[in-house]
């Protein structure tokens, strides 16, 4: 058995393997493979309760999937007003409300957890290793090759401190760092400059997320206390996801598109 928490220590000191994540998605990849072969030659009692919980996983998948889809049906209103006279070919029609209206708080977290948001920018043009980092060659000689400066935009919190350079594994440089962006509202079709609170999900890799690097489609969050958007309870809303539209290491700021 391992002793203490050598492997966290390691990469809280050093990162991780540079092919970590590339490994971790070929894993994944080849699970679906394994789950349908271990599916077939399975047999008994074994074969009984793996496939029970299989069922289990499809329903609920089924259900994260119709919830997806709940916002663009469109459901029978008859409550809805009727003004003025109508002709006869239209008498037999009812009025019609969307799902997108949700008055149900219940309905609406639902939702929500489900992930309902539908992004301006669905899909990115992929940035490889050796495009987004610099390699850093240290020591007497320079034959070390283990540091890497990150060459875009990048976003810490306010009270980030920089590790020793020993340890420091990945460099963001003072004058990629923004800490506020240029934030437009669909529908008051407004801009608005608001502070960052954080890097929400960068689609490039789980590693740039942590890293808070910011290209084209990320998602972040954004300070929205000064637009005074308030809940169906009336509390305050602080802080809202938007998503960026631009290349920030080219632009020289930070554009985004407020996800509602």
């Amino acid at each position: 058995m391992p002793q203490n928490d050598y492997i966290d220590e390691a990469r809280r000191r050093f990162g991780y393997r540079l092919d970590h994540f590339e490994r971790a998605r070929k894993k994944e990849a080849r699970k679906a493979h394994q789950q349908s072969a271990f599916a077939q030659r399975v047999k008994g009692l074994r074969a009984k309760l793996y496939h029970k919980k299989r069922h289990s996983e499809k329903i609920q998948m089924k259900k994260t999937i119709s919830m997806h889809q709940e916002r663009k049906n469109k459901h029978e209103n008859d409550d809805a007003v009727k003004s003025g006279a109508k002709p006869a070919y239209l008498l037999d029609r009812t009025g019609q409300t969307s799902a997108k209206v949700l008055s149900n708080t219940i309905k609406q977290k639902r939702k929500e957890k489900a992930g309902k948001w539908d992004v301006p920018l669905p899909k990115v043009r992929g940035i490889s290793e050796a495009e987004m980092f610099k390699e850093i060659r240290t020591g007497k000689r320079k034959s070390k090759s283990w540091k890497r400066m990150v060459t875009k935009v990048t976003f810490v919190g306010p009270e980030f401190t920089r590790k020793p350079p020993k340890y420091e594994r990945f460099i963001r440089p003072m004058g990629l760092r923004f800490k506020k962006a240029h934030v437009t509202h669909p529908e008051l079709a407004a801009t608005f400059y608001l502070d960052i609170l954080g890097v929400k999900k960068n689609p490039q890799s789980p590693m740039y997320t942590t890293l808070g690097v910011i290209t084209k489609g990320t998602i972040v969050e954004v300070n929205v206390s000064d637009l005074g958007l308030v809940t169906q309870s009336g509390k305050v809303i602080w802080g809202k996801y938007a998503q960026v539209t631009n290349n920030p290491e080219n632009d020289g700021c930070i554009n985004a598109v407020l996800l509602v």
